[in-house]
């Protein structure tokens, strides 16, 4: 316990003090769900730790002690309460059993201009489509992975701060920093008016070899379409360029998670 700062326990499962934390399970309770009350929810100690270094402000932790008084060190100086309880009650709270022992919530941090985000960056991951929440969290992960600056997130897309997207991710959703377009796609605009090269990855025929394209060189922002359509003609038309990834005979697709990633890479010119 020692270093934990503001240690509580919580032995009754009615305590309102853990309501932030309560039926998790339930879609019409979710604190995180669209149109809740907007919270940000990070599941086990290495995505806390990575909540607790985001610019999201943290209002509470919960978890069983062990894995609480592994965060020790990274909460000596929060000024928020750590809720302990026992892995019954916690399950009884939460609406099922966290094999990760402990959570923490947070507020949403501002969003950020999609302008701005541009203005700083030099490669780019812009998503079209992409309703899937763990395929939305494993985009970020690799994003972060492979050195790509930030994600514009265009029509139809789910929201990246979805507790499954966070937890996915393994919390790198809080650290690469995401804006908006709010007009699709004509804020690719923003894009092309900073010098990027816009390339549409899409299986299409007619589209240039990935490994032909060059997308190493300069500012790059590569667009990212849903699982199963892909992106729409209108988002490959308002590209410069159309990609592949070249493929074995019989095989058109990638889980789009994979794809990014393969695509990020070749940012890189590694």
């Amino acid at each position: 316990m020692a270093g934990v700062a503001h240690m509580v326990e919580i032995s009754d499962v009615d305590d309102p003090r853990v309501d932030d934390f309560r039926d998790l399970s339930r879609a019409d309770r979710r604190p995180d769900r669209p149109g809740g009350r907007g919270l940000v929810i990070a599941e086990g100690v290495v995505v806390v730790e990575r909540l607790l270094a985001s610019p999201y402000p943290v209002r509470a932790l919960f978890g069983v002690r062990r894995r609480v008084e592994d965060l020790a060190e990274a909460t000596a100086d929060l000024d928020v309460p750590a809720y302990v309880a026992d892995a019954d009650v916690m399950a009884r709270v939460v609406g099922f059993h966290l094999n990760r022992g402990v959570l923490a919530v947070a507020d949403r941090a501002p969003a950020v201009d999609p302008a701005e985000l541009v203005a700083r960056s030099r490669r780019l991951a812009v998503l079209e489509g992409i309703g899937d929440h763990e395929n939305l969290g494993a985009l970020f992960r690799n994003a972060a992975a492979l050195g790509v600056d930030g994600v514009l997130l265009g029509a139809g897309c789910s929201d990246p701060l979805y507790r499954r997207s966070v937890r996915v991710s393994m919390g790198h959703v809080l650290r690469v920093p995401f804006a908006h377009l709010e007009t699709w796609p004509e804020d690719l605009k923003l894009l092309r008016d900073e010098g990027f090269r816009i390339a549409a990855l899409t299986p299409r025929g007619d589209s240039k070899s990935l490994r032909d394209a060059g997308l190493d060189q300069g500012r790059v922002a590569v667009l990212l379409g849903s699982e199963g359509p892909g992106l729409t003609g209108e988002a490959i038309e308002a590209a410069d360029v159309a990609v592949r990834i070249p493929m074995a005979e019989g095989v058109d697709s990638l889980n789009v998670a994979t794809a990014g990633a393969i695509t990020f890479h070749a940012l890189s010119g590694t």
